[in-house]
C-alpha cells in the first residue's frame, strides 16, 4: 500500500522520468530532470528502497561527513512534485534515480502504483543515446509511443523496435499494460564526445518536452552552457584532423537527411516554441538560483573506419552496448 502524507492534490499532473545509466548518454536525460527539479524547487516526497532494486557492488553508496557527523547516501530513485504557475496551472511528478540491477517489473509496478495515487494522466520518460550525430547541428530528438492513437494524436512515432532494451523501455511497455500513456523522449548525443555534462541534449529534451505537454520550462543558464560546451568542443576537434574529417562527414549526411524537413512544419514549430517562449500569460514559474553545472573540457574519442548513416536514428532510438564507443586509435 503507498500511503502519500503531505502531498497536495495534484493538477492535471504528468510524471516525468529520467534514469542514469544505460539510457543516459551525456547525463543528457537525468540533467534534464534534475533542471526541472532545481528551476522549480522540487520537494521530494518519496523514495524506493534501496535494498530492493540495486546492487550496491554496482552503485556503491557513497559516505560523507555532516557537522563532523558520518552519514551514508545510499543509490536509489526518489520522487518530487513542482508545480508550474501560469494562467493554467499544472503539476509535475519529477522521477529522478539509477537505472535498477534487479526486480524491474516490481520496480515498473512501484512507480505506477504512486502514478496511480497521484492521478497522473500521461507518463513522458526521457533518454538519451550515442549516435552518428555532429555536435554542429541540432541534437535529434525523437518521440515514440507504444500506443498507436497516442502516436496519431500527438505526431509521435510508433516504436517497432526489437531487442534489447533498459528501464525506459520496460518502464514504456509497463505503462501501455497498465493503461496509462506513456511517451519516451530519446536525444541523440555524438558518439565522439559521450563524456557527461552534455547540456546541449539537455536542453533539446527540454524543448520538446515542452512542446509535448505545452508548457514553459525556465531555462536559466542553459542555453548558455550548451553554446559553451559546443565551442569546447570545437576547440578540440580543430586540434585533431581526423577528428575534424570525420565531423564534415557526418554534418553533410546529416544536412542531406535533414533537407525536406528545413521547411513548412519545422520551421511552423520553431516559430511556435519562439512565440510562446515570448508570451507572458504561458504556464511557467519563477526561475531558481541553481545553475547548471559547466564544463567545457569534454574529451574526443576518435572517429570509427565507417561511413555514417545518413537516415539517422531508427523508429525507436536504443542505447548500444557499453562497447560499442569507438577505441581510441
Amino acid at each position: 500500500m503507498i500511503e502519500l502524507e503531505g502531498v497536495p492534490e495534484l493538477i492535471d499532473p504528468v510524471m516525468v522520468a529520467a534514469f542514469e545509466g544505460w539510457n543516459d548518454a551525456g547525463d543528457a536525460a537525468s540533467g534534464a530532470v534534475a533542471h526541472l527539479d532545481r528551476e522549480w524547487k522540487g520537494e521530494v516526497f518519496a523514495a524506493l528502497d534501496a535494498e530492493d532494486y540495486y546492487d550496491f557492488q554496482v552503485n556503491r553508496p557513497t559516505v560523507w561527513l555532516d557537522n563532523g557527523v558520518r552519514k551514508i547516501t545510499w543509490p536509489t530513485t526518489r520522487l518530487s512534485v513542482v508545480r508550474i504557475g501560469g494562467a493554467k496551472p499544472r503539476d509535475l511528478v519529477l522521477v529522478r534515480g539509477i537505472e535498477p540491477s534487479m526486480r524491474w517489473r516490481s520496480f515498473c509496478n512501484e512507480i505506477l502504483g504512486f502514478a496511480h495515487e497521484l492521478g497522473v494522466e500521461m507518463v513522458v520518460i526521457l533518454g538519451a543515446l550515442l549516435g552518428d550525430t555532429p555536435h554542429t547541428r541540432p541534437v535529434p530528438v525523437s518521440g515514440v509511443t507504444s500506443d498507436a492513437d497516442l502516436a496519431r494524436t500527438m505526431d509521435l512515432e510508433e516504436t517497432k523496435y526489437e531487442g534489447p532494451t533498459g528501464i525506459v523501455g520496460i518502464l514504456q511497455e509497463a505503462c501501455t499494460h497498465a493503461g496509462v500513456p506513456a511517451v519516451s523522449l530519446w536525444a541523440a548525443v555524438p558518439h565522439y564526445v559521450s563524456q557527461p555534462p552534455n547540456p546541449k541534449a539537455t536542453l533539446a529534451l527540454l524543448n520538446r518536452l515542452e512542446d509535448l505537454i505545452d508548457i514553459r520550462i525556465p531555462l536559466g543558464e542553459l542555453p548558455e552552457d550548451a553554446r559553451a560546451w559546443q565551442l569546447g568542443v570545437d576547440q578540440l576537434a580543430a586540434e585533431d584532423s581526423e577528428v575534424a574529417e570525420y565531423v564534415q562527414t557526418l554534418e553533410e549526411a546529416r544536412d542531406t537527411a535533414d533537407l525536406p524537413e528545413a521547411s513548412g512544419d519545422a520551421i511552423a514549430r520553431e516559430f511556435e516554441r519562439y512565440l510562446r517562449r515570448r508570451d507572458p500569460a504561458a504556464p511557467s514559474a519563477e526561475p531558481g538560483d541553481g545553475s547548471y553545472l559547466r564544463d567545457t573540457s569534454s574529451g574526443l574519442t576518435r572517429p570509427p573506419k565507417r561511413k555514417p548513416d545518413p537516415s539517422g536514428p531508427g523508429e525507436e532510438p536504443s542505447a548500444p552496448e557499453e562497447d560499442d564507443t569507438p577505441p581510441e586509435a
